[in-house]
């Protein structure tokens, strides 16, 4: 539908009131919010995440965009069910132990809901033990940990140590990234998946979900 479609293309160039009069305008033409959701704004964002995975925008396009879809997203919670446009799994977020650095996780976070999964953000300065706990509590998929501090690194492979004391770690996915982490420390500490960008984090993040939802 065209509607969408302008939706979609209003998200990737972050125009906010377009996106909320598009939205309120497929609402009153008696489009599904799961629809309008999936094959609107969460559309658009996947195009910027494309787009930003190959250099094509930077950062601050990429919020900008992330602003617009939010705004589109409150429009439709008062009008969608409980079962309307379910997320595809839950990803647990947060900067590791001693690094209040969030630039990262909050692109990673941004490129998550992007592609419909619930983020719930545990921010920075994050304990090994709370990734785990919570992922536990809120039955999510995925724990993802950053860092931008080489000295923080290891509490990633604590997170790891964690899982597998409590006997979830067949469970639950660990994702790693920041700027000093490679495939190699993955590997080293056990983990499940590094990316180097958020664009890449968030498709390896969906392919894992679904598969688990299989």
């Amino acid at each position: 539908m065209e509607i969408l479609s302008e939706i979609s293309q209003f998200v990737q160039k972050g125009r906010i009131k377009n996106v909320t009069a598009q939205v309120s305008q497929a609402l009153a033409d008696g489009i599904a919010p799961a629809v309008i959701l999936s094959d609107g704004l969460l559309d658009g964002m996947a195009e910027v995440g494309e787009k930003f995975k190959k250099n094509e925008i930077y950062v601050p396009e990429v919020m900008i965009a992330a602003r617009a879809m939010t705004a589109g997203i409150d429009l439709l919670k008062p009008v969608m069910n409980d079962g309307d446009a379910k997320a595809k799994g839950k990803a647990v977020l947060g900067t590791v132990k001693g690094d209040l650095h969030s630039i990262g996780k909050n692109l990673v976070k941004i490129m998550f809901e992007g592609k419909g999964i619930e983020v719930i953000d545990l921010g920075v300065d994050v304990p090994a033990e709370k990734f785990v706990d919570v992922a536990v509590q809120e039955g999510a998929g995925i724990i993802a940990c950053s860092a931008l501090l080489t000295t923080t690194m290891p509490m990633m492979e604590k997170v790891v140590q964690i899982a597998e004391e409590r006997g979830v770690r067949d469970k639950i996915k660990i994702m790693i990234g920041g700027a000093p982490v490679s495939q190699g420390f993955c590997d080293e500490i056990g983990a499940d998946c590094y990316t180097d960008d958020a664009a890449s984090a968030s498709s390896a993040a969906l392919e894992y979900l679904e598969a688990l939802a299989s």
